[in-house]
């Protein structure tokens, strides 16, 4: 993930990037992961992300137990560059008649805690519940980039770089034009 592969902002003292790329490789302080209620794994990045991690972190899943949709619980990264993961559940789309976008928020706002909680200061999110869940990309975007947009105001100095880590560049695009829409041109 070089410089010139990412789309650069800022917001205060935080840098903001979206970039395609595999999120089992970033190097940061968390990763999040788009878990199912479980946590023990499952397709898309849940999968990717356990079989990057190894056994120990479904292992350090199970005494966790259940995550209800819109919360998060933090892990160990174990065999991936990221020092943690932060799994969040996000919702699945049913035409956003089912509180679907106050759930999606939720699990940013979960994410931000815990990692002020931690004082972890650089994070990786994947594209939360645009696969298998269904949420629209667009909208998804917009509710992302408003509530990280939020999160960062709150708190200026607690986080130095968050990203946006995209499976392509399609959705890399959309996330880019939400970001820019909260914050301004890219630098």
């Amino acid at each position: 993930m070089s410089e010139e592969d990412m789309h650069i902002h800022r917001v205060g003292w935080s840098r903001w990037s979206v970039l395609t790329d595999d999120i089992t490789r970033c190097e940061v302080d968390a990763i999040v992961n788009a878990a199912n209620g479980s946590l023990q794994g499952g397709g898309g990045v849940d999968g990717a992300i356990h079989r990057a991690a190894g056994p120990d972190l479904l292992a350090e899943c199970r005494t966790l137990g259940e995550c209800p949709v819109g919360e998060a619980r933090i892990t160990g990264g174990y065999r991936l560059p990221a020092r943690h993961v932060i799994h969040t559940v996000g919702p699945v789309w049913q035409g956003g008649d089912e509180d679907e976008a106050r759930l999606l928020a939720s699990c940013y706002r979960s994410v931000f805690h815990l990692a002020r909680e931690h004082g972890l200061r650089s994070l990786a999110f994947p594209a939360i519940s645009t696969g298998a869940h269904g949420f629209p990309k667009e909208e998804a975007a917009r509710i992302a980039a408003r509530t990280v947009h939020d999160e960062l105001h709150a708190t200026p100095d607690s986080f130095r770089h968050i990203m946006f880590v995209c499976f392509d560049e399609p959705t890399a695009a959309v996330f880019d034009a939400a970001v820019r829409d909260v914050t301004g041109p890219r630098y």
